[in-house]
């Protein structure tokens, strides 16, 4: 496993550490003790900052809403009035850059903490609040678009995305990422689904 050693401040290492300790031995192999250990810290250090289990898990579904926003990037995405075409260009290009290179791991952990959720209601409102940054900027788009039913196309549109990005990840694909062609492809046959009905 590899964690950032120099650098970040102690709150954000030792997120980050859960979230690989979430991606390497799932959500029994994060202890408060295991995070220390991981991450070159003084026994005790965690609970010191996260002093509960649940205040660990916050602190994790926090900093993976903070790299998902690095990766995905909603301010990349384009203008609402630049189009269906810009739209499609840049669901490609964030959906691809998840599926490739080290940003695969944070989807695991982010799996992880979905599954979680639906275990501990307290976690599930921080969780379900976290992902409405990524949501709401998606359904005006597709407004923008031309979407007559802004709210169901941008769930569905979600639900596509995640249930692609499990596939690559972690289903029956996960030995193989699609091109950004092949995405561009994908997400604009989606888009002319919903929005040419």
């Amino acid at each position: 496993m590899s964690v950032r050693s120099a650098g970040p401040p102690r709150t954000e290492l030792i997120a980050d550490t859960a979230l690989a300790l979430l991606a390497e031995r799932g959500m029994r192999g994060l202890t408060h003790r295991a995070v220390d250990e991981a991450a070159g810290l003084p026994q005790g250090s965690t609970s010191n900052h996260a002093r509960t289990r649940l205040a660990l898990l916050e602190a994790a579904v926090r900093r993976q809403a903070e790299r998902e926003a690095e990766v995905l990037n909603p301010a990349e995405m384009p203008h609402p009035s630049a189009g269906r075409e810009q739209l499609v260009a840049g669901l490609a290009t964030a959906l691809h850059r998840y599926l490739t290179g080290d940003h695969r791991q944070l989807l695991v952990s982010r799996y992880e903490l979905a599954m979680e959720a639906t275990r501990r209601p307290e976690l599930r409102a921080y969780y379900d609040a976290t992902g409405a940054q990524f949501r709401e900027p998606l359904e005006v788009l597709l407004r923008a678009a031309g979407s007559t039913a802004p709210e169901r196309h941008t769930l569905s549109l979600v639900a596509w995305c995640d249930g692609l990005m499990f596939s690559c990840v972690a289903g029956s694909y996960h030995a193989t990422a699609p091109t950004q062609e092949e995405l561009r492809s994908s997400v604009g046959e989606l888009l002319q689904g919903m929005l040419d009905e």
